[in-house]
Formats: structure tokens, sequence, C-alpha cells
């Protein structure tokens, strides 16, 4: 999760912690597990037309990586704060091309503050958690501990749900890694400097014991973000060093220990322009005996977005990166996998919300009002707040932002609006800005407003000052946000609408998305309707794109 307790120590424990030295590449060796025949293909490549691939993977924000292969088709899990559904799985055929198939947590329902009801859950909830599959009974398992005082397993049969809770388990194991055995048994490494690992009951609803198994040196510093292997009869622990830092453990001797640490990378050169140290990922093995490392990287505005390299081991047992000139290579060759079963579902696009479910792409701030929106071959928002502050909306529907740059436009009635509501689009963090519609006295205005802040312990501090406005008629408009999140600086963000969804007009100057690290969860467009006065109004989303220049 790279932070413990206070939302300053991530940075403290970095800073605070001696004894950096650079990474270097080590000679290629034998991957564990692999044949002569494997490691020919794995040469050879897949075909000319995707001979290799470009960092990152994805150009959004998934973090706090687990990430596992179950026959040919690998999942990728990540933290979500506050944000629901949560803990979203990605799907992927190759590694490289990813799509949206579910999430593990269907509703956070952890406590009031996740329903924005008399207290908030800014930046709690889905932290670092884990992903495993059990071949024992054929089923998934998502593990993980909120608000530092329980942990949680869901389970099921297949990555699109439905999920349930099998078992709350009174410990918290804090940036845990979910082994499932060769022999079925489950295992549990947890824990921030002071490494453990615990035992579960067959059934995974108790613990059945748990021991301390590593304290990490003073010359270190922090280690959290657990990953638990377990690699031709040796047990591996893959340990992460906020924010700059990999490091692995290794035992010969069983689950418990005891553990021998050698360090993975250190300060090692990423490859995303102004972006941060690849780390707090996960290992992952091709059908085929070959191994990468799914990593992220710390790329505000945007959030932290996951790197991928091959992996190949020392003879005697330790897993190096394969690295470009001394760093994380901008572009390697693709994994060596089958042919695809049918191509992914992009992204981006367009979402016209067919059916009568929400897209898994979508994520509410918080969890919604259910009585309060809808779908049907459309998106309707009913006002559920009464307040004049977004930060406390219910029902914003929130969409990760692509990189480099994006924009998304949407296409929204608002012809039953009520006096007092507040509708629109946008660009949603501890900082946000948005561009929509202002009705009052019975006149309609589309507005840009700015200034919406939180400090940083997540309390509003700005509820945003209206910017600039113009005159709108009629019941249909067309919204726009462009963001910038390549990281390094602060970057602009625009807004503009429309009255025929084709000439777009500028309003307002640009929004400046800033960098800070301590939100953690990377800025997001955001779909909101909320009353200042009296519920009762709602608005309907016809169409939303996410595109790419």
């Amino acid at each position: 999760m790279s932070w413990t307790h206070h939302p300053h120590s991530r940075r403290r424990a970095l800073t605070t912690a001696t004894g950096l030295i650079a990474a270097t590449a080590v000679p290629m060796t034998t991957a564990p597990g692999a044949t002569a025949s494997s490691r020919a293909a794995e040469a050879q490549g897949p075909s000319a037309a995707a001979a290799s691939y470009t960092n990152p993977v994805i150009w959004q924000d998934f973090a706090d990586i687990d990430i596992i292969r179950v026959g040919d088709t690998y999942y990728y899990s990540a933290s979500t704060m506050h944000y629901s559904p949560g803990a979203p799985i990605l799907r992927s055929y190759d590694l490289v091309n990813w799509e949206f198939a579910g999430h593990s947590v269907p509703v956070l329902d952890f406590g009031a503050k996740y329903d924005l009801n008399g207290a908030r859950g800014y930046v709690r909830g889905i932290w670092a958690s884990s992903l495993a599959y059990r071949p024992s009974n054929r089923t998934f398992l998502w593990l993980g501990q909120i608000d530092f005082a329980k942990t949680y397993i869901y389970t099921a049969t297949a990555v699109e749900g439905p999920w349930s809770r099998l078992t709350t388990i009174d410990n918290a194991y804090y940036d845990a890694g979910l082994l499932v055995d060769s022999d079925d048994t489950l295992y549990v490494a947890y824990g921030n400097t002071t490494i453990n690992v615990a035992q579960l009951s067959a059934d995974g609803r108790t613990q059945v014991r748990t021991q301390q198994v590593f304290s990490t040196p003073s010359s270190i510093g922090t280690l959290e973000g657990s990953r638990f292997y377990k690699i031709n009869g040796n047990y591996y622990i893959f340990l992460t060093r906020p924010a700059n830092g990999q490091y692995i453990l290794k035992s010969t001797s069983g689950p418990f220990g005891p553990y021998t640490l050698r360090q993975v990378l250190l300060d090692l050169r990423g490859p995303v322009s102004g972006g941060g140290v690849p780390h707090q990922g996960g290992l992952v093995q091709t059908a085929n005996g070959a191994w990468h490392y799914m990593a992220f990287v710390d790329a505000y505005p945007g959030g932290r977005i996951p790197v991928l390299a091959p992996i190949t081991w020392t003879s005697d047992g330790w897993p190096t990166i394969q690295l470009v000139n001394g760093a994380w290579g901008a572009s390697y060759p693709s994994p060596a996998v089958p042919t695809p079963p049918r191509q992914v579902t992009p992204l981006i696009g367009v979402d016209t919300f067919d059916g009568t479910t929400l897209k898994p792409k979508w994520e509410w701030n918080h969890n919604p009002d259910n009585s309060k929106w809808s779908v049907n071959n459309g998106l309707t928002l009913q006002t559920a707040t009464v307040t004049g502050d977004l930060y406390w909306a219910r029902n914003t529907l929130t969409h990760r932002i692509q990189g480099p740059t994006s924009t998304a436009t949407i296409q929204l009635d608002h012809s039953t609006m009520r006096d007092g509501d507040r509708a629109g689009l946008a660009l949603l963090r501890d900082s946000s800005a948005w561009i929509g519609l202002k009705r009052d006295g019975g006149t309609t205005r589309v507005v840009m407003v700015n200034g919406l802040t939180m400090d940083t312990n997540w309390n509003t501090t700005g509820t945003g000052t209206e910017a600039a406005s113009a005159a709108v008629s009629g019941g249909r408009i067309w919204l726009r946000a462009t963001a910038d999140i390549r990281p390094g600086a602060a970057r602009p963000g625009t807004f503009s609408y429309s009255t025929d969804g084709t000439t777009f007009t500028r309003l307002g100057s640009s929004f400046t998305m800033g960098n800070d690290w301590r939100f953690f969860m990377g800025y997001r467009y955001a779909l909101f309707n909320y009353a200042t006065q009296a519920l009762g109004g709602s608005v309907r989303v016809a169409r939303f794109e996410l595109s790419t220049p």
C-alpha cells in the first residue's frame, strides 16, 4: 500500500532510510520450470505483428498489483480505496492487452463512512490486497484488511462474479499476499517492517497460527506489500520498500522460514518519463515457464500505472529483472503465449449504457444509493444528496483517465433537473474542477467551477468557485473534459461544451491538476448530479466517450 497509519509515513520512511545503491543488470539464466522447448519459444517471441510491447502496458491508475495466471488467462487485482465496487479485476491473455472483468468486493459494507452517511471514507477502504486461485475447488479468493481492524476474504467461481464474503478474521493482515500451497494449505504473508506468516484453516475461514518470520534491518527502513510464492519447492515473499525498492525473502525450509533477504531493485530508472521507480507488484509465470514482473510507477496526476519486465533467475534461485541500458525497459519482446481466444475489450471507447447494468470499468465515489440510479440504454442519475459540496454528494460515478492525455465527452439530457440542482462532468481528486449545469430560478446555465479542495485529512476546504458560465436552452448538452496526466509536474485540465455534439466551445481557463501523491488515487473523470435545495430532479447520460489524440 506504500503507507501506514499516518498519510505522511510513506515518504518519511523513504527519506530516513539509508544504504541506497544503484540497480545493476544480472546475466540472464534459466527461469525455474522452463523446458528447452519453452525457452526456445520464448526466445522466438510471438508473431511479427506483436513482436514487442511498450511500457506502461496500461496508462491508467491500477496500483498495488497482484497478478496470477489460471490456465492461459491472466488476472490482475488492484487497490481502489473509497471507490465502490472495490478491488477491480483485469483479464489478459498475453500480459500486455487487458480488459475489465469484474470486482472482488461488490460493496464497501465496512461502516457508514463508506456510504457518505455522516462520515467519509476517502483514502480508506481497499488498500493493497491479494488475489489467488484455489484449484482444489476451482475458486478465486480475494483477501484484504480494512481500516487496520479486520481482514476479509471473498470468493467466487468466476472473476465476473458473483463474489461473496467467505469470512471475517479478527486480525488485520496489512499489505497481505495469499499463497495456495501445493498441498492446498492457505498461507498469508503480511506486515510493515515486521513480516509475518499466518496459516489459515482448511476452509479458509479462520487463522490457525501466525508467526513473525522477518524483521527489516534499519539500513533498509520499511518493507511492506507482501506477495507470497512457492517456486521449485522454495518459499518467496516479495516485498516493497516504498517507493523506490523491491526486495525478496527466500526460505528453503518451509513457509515459516527461516528467510534470507536479497535486493531486487533500488532507485532503478523507470520507463515513464517523469514517473517514479517501478515497485510494489507481483511475479507471474507464463504457461511455457517464462517469468515476468508487473510493477507500478508513481505517475501523478494520473495515479500509479503498471509496467512489465521479464524476470530471469540466478543459478541459486533468486529473481533478476532483465534491464535495458541499466534501466527498466521502455519496451521488451512480447511474452510468448498461445494465440488469444479473442480480442479483449478496449479500456477506452464509447459506452451508451446499453443493457441494465453498469460495465465493470465504472466505480462510484463511495457506495451509491441504489434507489437513485438506473441503467436502461442510458444512465439515469437522480439527485441522492442535498449538499453544496461535491465531495459529500452520493452517486458520483467515476472512470479512470487514460494517459498520457485523453478526453471524456458525455451527452446529457437535463430537461428534468430541478431548481438548485447541479449536474455535470468533473476532474475528481482532492483538488477538483467541473463543467456542468446549474439550474436556479427556472433558468439553466452551463458553468465551469474550480477551487474544490480537501486538506490532508480529506476534509473539504473549498466547495468551488464559478469561474465562467454561459446561457443554454433546450434540454440536451454535450460536456467535455480533457486531461493531461503526464507525470512529473502539475498538468492542465480543460473543459468545453456543445449544443449540437459537433462544435465545442471552451469554458473557463485551464484547471491545474496537482501531482501530490498523498491522495494515492489519481484523477478520474466523474459524472454527478446533486441537489442544493431538495431531492427529486434527475439527468440522463445517453453516451460517454473516452478518446485519445
